[in-house]
C-alpha cells in the first residue's frame, strides 16, 4: 500500500489549490479515504473523509463550504479541492487510508500574501 500526495505550494489568501493522492496496492473506491493536516506546533487534524463506494463525505467545520474531497476510480486517486484559502489553512496535508493504517508523505500548503 502506497500513497503519494502532490499539488501543495504557496498561494495567496483567497486562492485555490487541488491536492492529489495517488494510491497503489489497493483500490480507493473500496475503502474510506481521508485528508488530514498538521500545522506547526499543533496536532494532526482530520480535514475531510470520503466513504467507500457510495462516496458519502464529511468535513471539519473549519473547511466546510470551501474544501471538497473527491475520488477518480480510473486514476485510483483521491483529491482535495481547496478554495477560498486562508492563512490558517497553512499546514502539511496528508492522505490517509484508514483500513490499512497508511499515510502518505505529506505535501506543504502555505497560504500567505
Amino acid at each position: 500500500v502506497q500513497l503519494v500526495e502532490s499539488g501543495g505550494g504557496l498561494v495567496q489568501p483567497g486562492g485555490s489549490l487541488r491536492l492529489s493522492c495517488a494510491a497503489s496496492g489497493f483500490t480507493v473506491s473500496r475503502y474510506g479515504m481521508s485528508w488530514y493536516r498538521q500545522a506547526p506546533g499543533k496536532e494532526r487534524e482530520l480535514v475531510a473523509f470520503i466513504g467507500r463506494t457510495g462516496g458519502s463525505t464529511n468535513y471539519a467545520d473549519s473547511v466546510k463550504g470551501r474544501f471538497t474531497i473527491s475520488r477518480d476510480n480510473v486514476k485510483n486517486t483521491v483529491y482535495l479541492q481547496m478554495n477560498s484559502l486562508k492563512p490558517e489553512d497553512t499546514a502539511v496535508y496528508y492522505c490517509y487510508a484508514g483500513y490499512f493504517g497508511s499515510w502518505g508523505q505529506g505535501t506543504q500548503v502555505t497560504v500567505s500574501s
